[in-house]
C-alpha cells in the first residue's frame, strides 16, 4: 500500500500543478493598441459608412451622371480614401448647409417664442392659447 502512495502522490502532485497552468501561452501584442487608436477606427468605419448611404442615393447618383462621373469610378475612389481623408470629407459633409434646415430651425424659434410669449398673456396670436 505504501509503494501505491509512493507512485500516486508525485502523479497526484503533478497533475494539480498542470491543472492550474495555462494551456496555451498567448502571443504578446508586440504593441498595444490605445483606446484612442481603436476608436478613430471605428469612426473612420462609420464614416464611410455614412459616405457610402449618401452615394447610394438616387438622387446623389442622378447628379453624378449628370456632372458626367461614372458611378463604379466614384465608388473606386471612396473605398481607396486613407483615413484621414474619410475624416476631411466627413467634416466638409457636416459643414456643408443643408437644404432648408435653417429656415425650419428659425421658423420653429419664432413659432416657440410667439408661443410662450401668447401664454404668458403678452401677445394675442394663437386662439388655441386663450
Amino acid at each position: 500500500m505504501k509503494r501505491l502512495f509512493r507512485i500516486l502522490n508525485p502523479l497526484l502532485i503533478l497533475s494539480l500543478m498542470m491543472g492550474t497552468m495555462p494551456l496555451a501561452v498567448q502571443a504578446q501584442p508586440s504593441q498595444l493598441v490605445s483606446t484612442q487608436s481603436a476608436l478613430n477606427a471605428v469612426q473612420v468605419d462609420a464614416e464611410r459608412e455614412r459616405i457610402g448611404h449618401l452615394l447610394a442615393r438616387a438622387d446623389v447618383r442622378e447628379q453624378l451622371v449628370n456632372h458626367g462621373v461614372e458611378l463604379n469610378e466614384v465608388e473606386a475612389r471612396v473605398a481607396a480614401l486613407s483615413d484621414r481623408e474619410v475624416q476631411q470629407m466627413a467634416e466638409q459633409l457636416d459643414n456643408m448647409p443643408a437644404g432648408a434646415n435653417g429656415v425650419v430651425g428659425a421658423l420653429l424659434t419664432v413659432f416657440i417664442i410667439l408661443l410662450v410669449t401668447d401664454l404668458l398673456g403678452l401677445t394675442h396670436v394663437f386662439p388655441f392659447t386663450r
